[in-house]
């Protein structure tokens, strides 16, 4: 009698083992699964790199100091054939389509389409995630990583990104993941 409680206080562990292992694919499993891939272009990036530059305004660099990381991958379509580019973007359709990631809004321009998705609170972000895809071009995916990032401050990042203020050259190479 002892051998079979043994065995089923065994059975029971194993299986509320197996039960707790989260079997759900996270973006940043995938991106570590990308770093010995060649066919993938990435790039990890410290924002305090960018916090030093000494033409950035104060205001600018403390919103950059909530920025922690940035991690880039790319998969240029060009490297691989059709079947490994739709694996790679249904991959990442299940990834995305977890309750976590909480979309912000998602766009298409010619032919390309981008998705902005975060996860965290909406007024503490601990991460924000850009997601692009051509299907004749490939697929690229900007993760950036925060401490209770605030997303007014971002969105002000932003537009002195867009306007040119912000020297990203750092990020250089980055414009030739999807040319021709």
């Amino acid at each position: 009698m002892v051998t079979i409680i043994k065995y089923i206080l065994a059975f029971t562990l194993a299986s509320l083992t197996l039960m707790s292992c989260d079997t759900s694919k996270s973006l940043q499993s995938y991106i570590v699964d990308k770093q010995e891939d060649d066919r993938f272009m990435k790039i990890d990036l410290a924002t305090s790199l960018l916090t030093e530059m000494e033409s950035l305004p104060e205001d600018q660099k403390m919103i950059l100091k909530t920025v922690k990381k940035m991690n880039v991958v790319a998969y240029p379509k060009k490297e691989g054939t059709d079947a490994e580019y739709n694996t790679e973007k249904d991959r990442l359709s299940v990834i995305f389509d977890q309750e976590q990631y909480k979309q912000l809004g998602s766009f298409n321009v010619n032919g390309q389409n981008v998705s902005l998705m975060y996860l965290g609170d909406e007024n503490a972000i601990d991460e924000v995630i850009v997601y692009g895809r051509d299907d004749d071009k490939g697929l690229v995916v900007f993760r950036l990583l925060g401490d209770e990032m605030n997303p007014s401050e971002l969105i002000k990042l932003s537009n002195v990104i867009e306007k040119g203020d912000l020297d990203l050259s750092k990020l250089a190479g980055m414009e030739d993941i999807f040319k021709e």
